[in-house]
Parts: C-alpha cells; structure tokens; sequence
C-alpha cells in the first residue's frame, strides 16, 4: 500500500494593480509580523503523525457505509461521503490494529472508492479515477488541499469539518473559530432549491433580507446592514444606491457553499460593519470525472436547466477543469414583472509542481428584466393610514425594463514551503454594466377613496462600476517556548469604481397618476440627454497579521491586529445650467487605522470549546445630514462569546453565543429633513448606540440519513437614551429545516421541511409630504416550505419544492428612505429532474 503525501497546492501570479505603498504598521504590529514567525520559518518541518498511529479496531462485517462511520468514530477523524456513493456496497469489517491510512484502504479494498485527506483529521470519498490500475483501488490518496478542505459538495451535509479561513485567514475549524460563522451547504441550497443568494440568506441564521423591489435587496445582521461580500475570500462592496447590485444577482449553481460570518469582520476588511461577511465560494474543478445536468418547471411559468461537468484534462491528471451553465426564464407573482438569466462559469486547476497549484476562472452572469421597479408600493395613505394592496400590485409601468451584464474573473497562486508554509497570492476582478429604462410610483401618498395624490419618477441611463481586489499572504507553523504555533502574514488591496449616468426623461417624471385607473400604462421617457454624472471612487489598502498561539493541548489564544488606508471620492457634475449649483466633490480620507483582534477558545473535551473574542469598529459612511455634509465614521468595539460543540466527528456542529457591539456616529433618519437639492432623506448620527444580542445554531446530521439546520437569534439595538433604534430588522428569528431519508425499502425516498418565524418589525416617520407622524408594521409571521426527493435510480432523482405552504401574505420589507413596502411571494411550487453521469 502507498501513502502519497502532496501538500496544500499553490496560487497563480495575479496581475498586480499600481498602489501607493501603505505605510507600516505600528510597532507592536511590526514586532508580531516579523519577529514570531522567523521560529516558524526556520523550524524544521513536523511530520503528518495521525496516521503514523495505528490502534486496534473490532468492526464485523457490514454495509460499508455503516462501517466507515463505526471506523472513523473510533479513529477521532471526520470521513465525509454522500450515502449514494457506497448504496449496496459491502465491507468485510477490520480487525486488528492498523493506522488510519491502512484502515481505510482495508475497508475500501475492491470497492473502487478511495479516501481522500483534506487536512488535519478530514478525509472525504471519491471514486477512484478510470485511469488508475486496478492494482492500485485500495490505495488511499493523501492530498491536503489548501482552503479546499471544506468543500460541501457530494457530502450530503449541511455542515463541514474542514478548515476555514473566513474569519481570521487562520486555518481553523468551526469549533475553533472565535466567532459565530454559519455555513450553507451545496447539499442544504439543492434540498431547499436556493437557486438565488436572496433565498440563499433567507435560510441563514441570524440573517434577515428584505426586497426593495426588482432584484435589489438589503441585508441584515446584529442590527445593522451587510453590505461586505466575498469571492474565495476576496472583498467587494455592494452598493446598492445606483441600483448596481451584481453580488445580490448571484445564481447559486456556481458556488460550493456560502459562508456567513457575523460580527465585525474588520481584521481582513478594514472598514466595514459589525454585522457580518458573506463569503461566497466557487466549486473547483474534480479530480474524477462527473457531469449532472438538471431541468425545473415551476410557478409563475418557471423554467431553468442547468449543466455542470468537471475532471481531469490529460492523463496525468495534472490538469483539471469545469464548466457549469445555468439558464433561467420566469414571471412573476407580481403583475407584468418578466425575468430572465444565464450564467455560465469555467474555471481550470494545474499542478505545476509537487507543491504548486494555479487556479484560474471566469463567470459570466446576464440578467434581463421587463416590467422591473426598484422600489415598494406606499407604505401610507394620506391620511396616515397603512395601505394594504394586492400581492400582484405592481408600482411600475409595463415597458420598464433593466439589464445587468457581470463578469467576474479571478485567479490563485499557492506555493507549499517544505516547512509546511504556505505563500498565496489572490485576485478578483468584477466589472458590471446596468442599461435601464423606468417608471414607476414613487412619490406621494395615495388618497384612500380616489386613489389621487402619487407622481411617477422616471427615466433611462446606465451605470458600471469595477471592483479589483488583491490578497497577498504567507500562512504557517511555527515553534515557540517548545509548541507549534500558526501564524499569517498578509497585504491586501481593494478598489471601487463606479459611474452612474441618469439621462433626463422628458414628460415622465414628477408626472401624476391615480393609483386605481392608469393599470401600469403610461407614456414611455424621451431621453434628452444626461442629467449628470455622478462617480465613487473608493480605495483600501492594508496590511494584517494574526497569530493562534496553542498556550496548552487545550487553550489556544488568537491575537491580531490591521493597518488600513482608506480613501472616498464621490464627484457630482451636474449637465444642465440651472442645476449645476448642487455639483459638488466630496472626498474623504483615513491613514493607519488600527484594527485590533483578540480571540480566546478553550477545549472543554473533546466535544466542547468554550470562546471570547473581541476587535473594534471602524465604517466610514456616505449618508449625509441636513446640511449635506457627510456624517462621521462609525466607530467602536464588538464583543462575544460563546459555547461550540463538534459531535459525531463534526458531522454535526452546535454553537452558542452571546454578543455586545458598541458604535458611535450610527446613522439614523432625520425625521422631515432632506438632503439639500435633493429629495434623499437626511440622517443624523447617533451616539452610544449599543447591540446586544444571542445566536443559537445547529447544523449538520443527527444520524445517518437525517440533516437539520436550525437557529435562533435575538438582537436589540438601543441609543444612549435606551430607546430602541434599527425597528425594521426583527428582534427575533426562528429558521428551521430539515430533511430524512426513509429507511429500508423505502430508502430511495427523502422527505423534508421547515419554517421560517420571525417577530415584528416597524418604523415610525414625519414624512415631508405627509405633515403627520406615521408608523408602519409587520407583525410577527411565520412561512412553512416542504420537499420531496425520490432517486428513480443510481442516475436519475426527481425533487419537489413547496414555499410558503399556507400561503401567508407579508410584507417582507419595511423601506425608510422611499417609506415604501414589498409583499413576500405567496405560495410556489417547483419540480426538479437531475440526472448524474
């Protein structure tokens, strides 16, 4: 038998963009990112021991997939396999004492299945390719794969055991991540049919996404909005103010697992909120070949195919690929609202030595949308009243239409050094265009009985914004006072582009209707030329270091720090003589912001961790106050702390955590004021505003077969006077779902459900136009979905989606700039077919 070591593979060399050089760091920074790792880099490297370690096993014989769980159970390691891929199989059962490489080759021999080791004591199945002999199907493959150990994909689980780095860009598990981190996996969006990242977070816990209309949504976490996303690990900015929204587009047929950190992510961001990160990770190319394609009809005249195949690319193996395509055409339970999609994805891997892996992509994503609005109907009549409209209502006329293109490229380079560090370098580039042409009701207040008093805003243009980040790092091991240690040393870099050109729509906008009698016809905008230019310009440099120094087998402690430049550029030029009085230049700038982290997780057993971490705040904001001028930036500390568990072998994960986060200069609405020139709400800062709050969650499998994802979640966020703020996101959430598959003859068959509760939210305004104090709800609601899935055979399954089981009407989103609404889609149904090669 053969054991075959290839350590983590390595990056490829990203094109490097002109950036001033960032200043240095502070001393104690200085001291922790050059002096601890020198030990680390000079120590000779440590041995892969685990499965040197042979002890003695007593398993009779059995269907193979019950004895590779009795196995890795009493081995302490985390085999991950999809039930499918050993059906019918049979083990001849293991005695007698063997390491854990000799064990499983024992138990996979004649099965055409081989183990896979992704790092620590992670190993996951994969058939053995058709290219290798047949003297060879007992050999077990070890190939730790640099931040591919936690791929989701054909495990059947709604959770991982592998390593992430979204937290800290430190190796670390769920259980050993000093934060609350949630992961949605390949298997939980295809149960769930998440084909959106709207739908997608909507299942996620402690998560709250309320539509603004169209395909622009807001998310929140912890109180306040999560406008940080992440591609491999690579920071983008949403921005959705012009509407260019390319990450809330994103189709999940591309993507392994989302990852959801919730907290201050400043350490790897720099500025940014409190409530969290959204990680979005692509699938990789296979090293076996695999292809599935896959077909769904649905409600509102759904239709979507999707193709994905992947493998190697020559004989040797050495050269992978993917290609994945999706395809989408859908209506609308609201009225006149057509959508549709394609997406296609490609993406190669090369070994280019031993210890060297270049990984290289490219998605491309088109949305079309006709009968499109970015925003609600109105909340209020004017008679102060909440409104209450049909689900099917639309607020748009029938010709608006919009089209987002979005291109996202990327590249890797990673390098394994023979003492086991690893230098990565990373880069991701996204370019999105928008071309739109709208009208839609959006100012005033509707008159109850006439249905009189709304004016339309209207009018065509385009926008495109380019989004470039570069992440540069060395990770590894170290020895110190006679204990191996981790270390990260890292640069990154980020750059947002973005213009935004309104054209002038003469006879549209400002043009009244009544709400009851125009039944969405109006004349269409006759563009007469630009109404202004308006571009952002937002650039961020920084370099981070962290370290987990393991004080004990127990106690391990994580500190870390940031240095970050920040630089904001927004230039407003107005195009027509009588207006130009409002062109303004705003520019705003931040050197050497210090962002500290601190974490501590101790290992109860081997079950459970206890942990604390803290890191500060720092967000510079684009909202302005009554006078125009920018509000200051956010600034100040999070705290938590919490209890995680790992049972099963990490096959299912439990966390429990509580929080405090700590801002001054938060913004929040003024009520009656505007932006001078503008119609924009003006806000105001608030001082001593103070979250706190729990996250519950499980994830993962309770026993073979049966998978569940579950939370709860309870924020309140208050100012200094102790009133609550941030009413429109709950203040409490409940999600559920889960799935089983039947057992015995009835095992081709999985059925699963769940439910989404969650409690009121509100908002109280003076709206300008209104001359009253208002105040809009939603009252705590719950929404209930079932599935189904029956595999005809090995190839062919067929899965059933129900939303919103007893057809609840809601109102998903509670908007206090337009002081707008959106209904929730009422009950829908899908029907998929897969078919696996």
């Amino acid at each position: 038998m053969t054991h075959r070591l290839t350590p983590p593979p390595a990056l490829p060399a990203a094109r490097r963009e002109r950036m001033p050089k960032p200043r240095l760091l502070t001393a104690a920074l200085l001291g922790l990112s050059l002096a601890v790792p020198l030990a680390g880099l000079l120590a000779a490297p440590a041995a892969h021991a685990q499965d040197a370690v042979s002890r003695s096993y007593d398993i009779a014989a059995a269907p193979l997939g019950t004895a590779l769980s009795t196995f890795a159970a009493a081995a302490g390691i985390t085999l991950s396999f999809n039930a499918e891929q050993t059906r019918g199989l049979q083990s001849a059962g293991l005695r007698g004492s063997y390491s854990v490489g000799a064990g499983l080759a024992q138990l996979l021999a004649g099965s055409g299945l081989e183990a896979i080791h992704r790092g620590g004591g992670n190993y996951v199945l994969q058939r053995v390719p058709q290219n290798r002999s047949e003297s060879t199907l007992g050999e077990v493959k070890v190939s730790a794969q640099a931040d591919s150990s936690a791929t989701t994909e054909g495990t059947a689980s709604y959770t991982t055991a592998g390593a992430l780095t979204t937290s800290t860009k430190l190796s670390l598990s769920l259980r050993d991540t000093p934060q609350s981190l949630s992961i949605l996996s390949r298997q939980r969006m295809d149960d769930q049919a998440l084909n959106t990242l709207s739908d997608t977070l909507k299942q996620t816990a402690g998560v709250s996404v309320q539509n603004l209309g169209g395909e622009r949504f807001s998310v929140y976490a912890r109180g306040y909005t999560v406008d940080s996303y992440q591609f491999d690990g690579i920071p983008t900015t949403l921005d959705i103010v012009t509407q260019i929204s390319a990450q809330s587009l994103a189709d999940m047929a591309i993507y392994d697992r989302m990852e959801v950190l919730r907290g201050s992510t400043g350490l790897l961001t720099g500025a940014g909120d409190p409530s969290g990160t959204i990680n979005l990770v692509r699938k990789r190319p296979t090293r076996e070949f695999q292809a599935k394609v896959s077909a769904s009809v649905g409600s509102w005249d759904l239709y979507r195919t999707e193709a994905d195949i992947g493998g190697p690319l020559n004989e040797a193996g050495t050269l992978r690929g993917r290609l994945v395509g999706a395809y989408q055409r859908s209506g609308s339970y609201i009225d006149y609202l057509q959508q549709e999609k394609q997406v296609i994805y490609g993406v190669i891997e090369a070994d280019l030595g031993e210890h060297t892996l270049l990984t290289a992509g490219i998605d491309h994503q088109r949305n079309d949308s006709d009968g499109t609005t970015t925003v609600g109907f109105p909340l209020f009549y004017s008679d102060g009243t909440q409104t209450d409209f049909k689900r099917s209502s639309t607020w748009a006329a029938r010709w608006s239409n919009q089209q987002q293109e979005m291109t996202n490229a990327f590249l890797t380079l990673e390098h394994t050094l023979a003492n086991r560090w690893q230098v990565k370098l990373a880069a991701n580039q996204m370019r999105v265009e928008r071309d739109y042409e709208l009208g839609y009701a959006s100012w005033g207040f509707p008159n109850k009985a006439t249905g009189n008093g709304v004016k339309l805003y209207g009018g065509a243009g385009s926008t495109a914004q380019t989004q470039t980040g570069v992440d540069v790092l060395a990770r590894g091991p170290f020895q110190l006072f006679g204990r191996e240690h981790e270390m990260v040393l890292g640069y990154s870099s980020s750059l947002l582009q973005n213009e935004h050109n309104p054209l002038r729509g003469a006879g549209i906008e400002g043009r009244a209707i009544n709400i009851y009698t125009w039944d969405n016809y109006t004349a269409e905008p006759a563009p007469v030329g630009k109404l202004y230019d308006g571009d952002t310009d937002v650039r961020q440099q920084g370099i981070y270091a962290a370290a987990r120094f393991n004080a004990t087998d127990d106690l391990s402690l994580i500190a870390g720090a940031r240095s970050s430049r920040y630089r904001y550029k927004y230039s407003l030029k107005y195009a027509l003589a009588a207006s130009q009085r409002f062109n303004s230049v705003t520019q705003y700038k931040e050197n050497d912001v210090i962002t500290p982290y601190a974490g501590i997780v101790y290992r109860l057993d081997d079950i459970h961790s206890l942990y604390a971490s803290y890191t500060s705040i720092f967000k510079p904001q684009s909202t302005r106050d009554r006078n125009g001028d920018l509000l200051k930036p956010r600034e100040g500390n999070s705290y938590e702390a919490g209890l995680k568990s790992e049972f099963f072998g990490g096959r299912l994960n439990t966390s429990a955590a509580v929080y405090e986060i700590q801002q001054d200069n938060l913004a929040e609405v003024d009520p009656g004021q505007v932006v001078p020139g503008t119609t924009t709400s003006a806000y105001r800062a608030v001082e001593g505003a103070r979250t706190r709050g729990i996250d519950l969650e499980a994830s993962g499998e309770l026993q073979p077969g049966w998978n569940l994802g579950a939370s709860f979640s309870h924020s309140i966020t208050r100012n200094a006077d102790g009133d609550r703020i941030m009413t429109v996101m709950p203040k409490n959430m409940l999600k559920l779902f889960t799935t089983y598959q039947l057992p015995g003859a009835w095992q081709n068959l999985t059925v699963g459900g769940g439910m989404n509760w969650q409690s009121r939210i509100h908002f109280t305004a003076t709206p300008t136009d209104l001359g009253r104090t208002v105040t809009a709800e939603q009252k705590a609601y719950a929404t209930f979905d079932l599935m189904a899935r029956y595999r005809i055979t090995r190839q062919l399954s067929a899965s059933l989606n129900i939303n919103n089981l007893f057809d609840k009407k809601y109102l998903g989103a509670l908007d206090t700039t337009f002081y707008s609404g959106y209904y929730g889609a009422p009950r829908n149904g899908s029907l998929k077919l897969d078919y696996s090669f």
